[in-house]
């Protein structure tokens, strides 16, 4: 068990420090359920071999050990009941008989540690459940259990105690909540829940109960006449379930823990003026809270500020959530979340798993496909707060895994280009395991419930013999292409449905298939230069780990891109630079140069950026730890979001024209940095020259600097080096220019050309600086290699072969 300090943080107030204060051994059993008293002092405790601790926070020791359920305790709660003398239920005699074997009963069942003086228990209660159904309510200050409850058949899972009603609730798997009076501690009412019960209370000063369990849905009870004051809902499912509901008297809504991770706040307001007999709806959703994403299967920018991202994530809802960057971190908990990374809403309506999903042109409407055979058209509009489906298509026999809407965007000034919410998208295009392909007339407006009449398909098409992959439209919407198991990609009409060409290349089944966009340079193939023309370019990416850039004019491959080791699940184009404007002439030459670039995910789990002119690999993003579903890129600021496997969304961000105005700019500050070397050692400013020869690490330049100096003639008297300038220079080094020169000396007395000045620099700093200095001198900084002991080393070794070599050489002379 841990116990941490919860502070703000003083950088940032949204953000809360987490400090570790004790850690304790609990239990020597998993703890499976714990519970805090109101005051904040007291902690209890259950573990998975029936025994309840009670522990004082701050001073972090146990106050009380129960022992008694023969099973896992799976439910604990404080509360404060005023008792009575017979709030046992049992008799006087039995109670004196109770008294006179206390002394050896206690020692058999509870293992008292101590109150420590604290007479804020004399009124205290912890109720306590277990596996085995039995309830045990515990007096503090007797330290022992006061009464056993048992009438649930199931494991109890959850208590609640209302002072005004003087009662205690309480729920369990075997689909009942009982409502207990705190004296006698006998049956009030048994309510019939008809569900596996996780979690129950009392709200409105114990008017009313809240259930919520196997169901997903939370409901409420009048605590009178036990009847279910929420309308019936529909049951949700497996990964709905609520696992735990939070509520506090001060607040005015409640919090729902679903077992998907994520956390829903419901409104009480409509509890506030319910009458006797009256049912209500069920309590509104204030805000969602995703607690983990499930595997990433897609996603897309949605809103025409791109302001939302919709997420298919492994389940039967789309999530949209909020990539704005701005935050609110003074809203209250109830205020629509507007805060990078808040859930917004949750599209409902398919039976089944979201494959595929994709986005027009506006970003206004939002197309999903799922494994019920549905596509579904949802309307966003972010000003409204409102996300509805506006039609759903029926037809195909089996999962649908590809669908795409037409991106070209209407006439500027027409009424479809400035009312985007209220003209939906001419058609659609779906491709299924059924190896069909639709595509589908939508209505002008929106269909009713009443309404018979359905979407309908313009036409149907065999189109593979293996399970569709990818569909996507031209920018001017009179092509759509097809991407399959079959290992083949077709080019298809969209107005006659008929294929005007095949690609065939990839030897495995291919991922995803992307049109180039509008205005697209010319791309040289391995056999020459392929203009895009007025048919333009297409993309794909396979099961074989490959890229493919193909020429819609002869649909010849122009350059397979290789690089993955796993298979390419997806591809898409970056957005063309911006043309300058006349205004800005300055910008078209860095326009002319940008490359154009394509972008790749596979399954090894990296995210690849290629030149697509060159075929090269501009980079390579790795953040992911299992393969990569889903890709996706802003239509202007090039910002690329991947979603794989690791349930990880990760947002990448274009830095190249930073990343060459930095360079560019350090170029420039390096060339003058060198001007001015040279202008130092020309007007032989010899402090400056040493000093920026070292910060810039020029050995080159450095040894013709020193090697000047010690071939100067004539030398200057009493100085070490030739010059007596260099010499105080070289006395006045700083700890880190001193080791620097030293290692630049090893490196030059390995040479016998370089040698001499080498040793004669060496001399002035053995005969200048005392040995503490020298054998205290670290490379710190931005000194990177070997340390003082082993520049030292090679050193003295050359040092030692020059001496042998001038004694050779001196041996020599006397025979001439």
């Amino acid at each position: 068990m841990r116990i941490y300090a919860l502070q703000q943080s003083e950088e940032k107030q949204s953000i809360i420090d987490a400090e570790l204060r004790r850690t304790l051994k609990a239990h020597t059993t998993p703890v499976i359920t714990a519970a805090i008293d109101r005051t904040g002092t007291l902690l209890a405790t259950g573990g998975a071999d029936g025994v309840i601790k009670v522990w004082d926070i701050r001073g972090g020791y146990v106050t009380h050990t129960f022992r008694g359920h023969a099973g896992v305790i799976s439910a604990l709660r404080f509360f404060e009941a005023t008792g009575s003398n017979n709030e046992t239920g049992s008799s006087a005699k039995h109670r004196r008989k109770q008294r006179r074997k206390s002394s050896t009963r206690q020692d058999q069942e509870i293992e008292d540690v101590g109150l420590n003086g604290m007479s804020l228990t004399a009124s205290f209660r912890l109720a306590s459940g277990s596996e085995d159904g039995k309830i045990r309510i515990w007096d503090l200050e007797k330290r022992k259990a006061i009464s056993t409850l048992d009438s649930h058949v199931s494991v109890v899972r959850g208590f609640d105690f209302s002072s005004v009603e003087n009662a205690l609730v309480s729920a369990s798997r075997d689909k009942t909540a009982i409502l207990w009076d705190a004296r006698s501690w006998k049956v009030r009412k048994v309510i019939p829940i008809l569900e596996g019960v996780e979690s129950v209370g009392f709200l409105n000063d114990g008017a009313f109960i809240y259930t919520g369990g196997d169901n997903g849905r939370l409901r409420i009870w009048q605590t009178d006449s036990g009847r279910e004051v929420t309308q019936e809902q529909d049951t949700g499912d497996d990964g709905d379930g609520i696992v735990h509901i939070l509520y506090h008297s001060n607040l005015d809504f409640l919090l729902c823990v679903h077992a998907d991770q994520n956390l829903v706040l419901h409104d009480l307001s409509p509890l506030s003026d319910i009458t006797a007999d009256a049912t209500i709806e069920p309590l509104p959703i204030l805000r969602r809270i995703s607690g983990t994403h499930d595997e990433i299967i897609d996603l897309a920018y949605v809103t025409p500020e791109r302001s939302l991202l919709a997420l298919a994530t492994n389940s039967e809802d789309i999530r949209l959530v909020s990539i704005a960057t701005q935050t609110t971190s003074n809203a209250a908990p109830t205020e629509a979340a507007s805060y990078f990374g808040a859930d917004v809403a949750l599209l409902s309506g398919h039976e089944d798993i979201i494959i595929c999903l994709d986005v027009d042109w506006s970003g206004s409407w939002l197309a999903t496909g799922a494994k019920d055979n549905t596509a579904r058209l949802w309307r966003v509009d972010r000003s409204q707060n409102s996300y509805k489906c506006y039609a759903v298509f029926t037809g195909h026999a089996e999962s649908m895994g590809a669908i795409s809407l037409p991106r070209t965007p209407p006439q500027i000034g027409s009424r479809a280009y400035t009312d985007p919410l209220d003209n939906p998208p001419p058609f659609l295009l779906t491709g299924s395991q059924d190896r069909t392909i639709k595509r589908w007339e939508i209505p002008r407006t929106q269909p009713s419930k009443a309404d018979k009449k359905v979407p309908r398909a313009l036409y149907t098409r065999k189109a593979h013999d293996k399970d569709i992959n990818a569909i996507d439209t031209d920018h001017n919407s009179t092509l759509f292409a097809s991407a399959s198991q079959d290992r083949t990609v077709k080019i298809w009409s969209v107005e006659e449905g008929e294929v005007q060409g095949i690609l065939r290349g990839h030897r495995r089944g291919v991922w995803s298939v992307k049109f180039a966009p509008k205005g697209t340079p010319t791309i040289t193939g391995d056999s020459g230069p392929a203009a895009s023309g007025n048919r333009g370019l297409i993309l794909t990416g396979s099961g074989d780990k490959t890229v493919k850039i193909w020429s819609l004019t002869d649909y010849s491959c122009l350059r397979t891109l290789e690089g993955h080791t796993n298979s390419v699940l997806k591809v898409l184009w970056m957005p063309l630079p911006q043309a300058p404007s006349t205004e800005e002439p300055s910008k078209t030459t860095s326009h002319q140069s940008h490359p154009t670039q394509i972008a790749s995910a596979g399954g090894d789990g990296l995210v690849k950026v290629w030149d697509a002119t060159t075929g090269e690999v501009a980079t390579t993003l790795d953040n992911h730890s299992d393969r990569v579903w889903a890709l996706t890129v802003h239509p202007t600021r090039s910002t690329l979001v991947s979603g794989g496997g690791d349930s990880t969304i990760t947002f990448w961000t274009d830095t190249t024209s930073r990343t060459r105005a930095a360079t560019a700019a350090a170029s420039t500050a390096r060339i003058e940095q060198d001007q001015l070397l040279q202008n130092y050692i020309r007007t032989r400013r010899y402090r400056p020259a040493i000093t920026l020869a070292l910060a810039l690490n020029h050995p080159a330049r450095l040894l013709a600097l020193l090697t000047l100096v010690v071939n100067t003639t004539p030398p200057d008297a009493g100085s070490l080096s030739g010059v007596a300038a260099v010499d105080d220079v070289l006395a006045s080094l700083a700890d880190e220019q001193l080791f620097a020169l030293l290692r630049r000396l090893r490196d030059w007395n390995t040479n016998a050309r370089t040698a001499p000045v080498a040793q004669r620099i060496l001399g002035v700093l053995v005969r200048t600086y005392p040995a503490a200095r020298l054998a205290g001198l670290k490379g710190g900084g931005k000194v990177r290699g070997a340390g003082l002991k082993e520049v030292v080393e090679a050193l003295r070794a050359y040092t030692e072969r020059h001496y042998r070599r001038m004694e050779e050489l001196l041996e020599e002379s006397y025979l001439v």
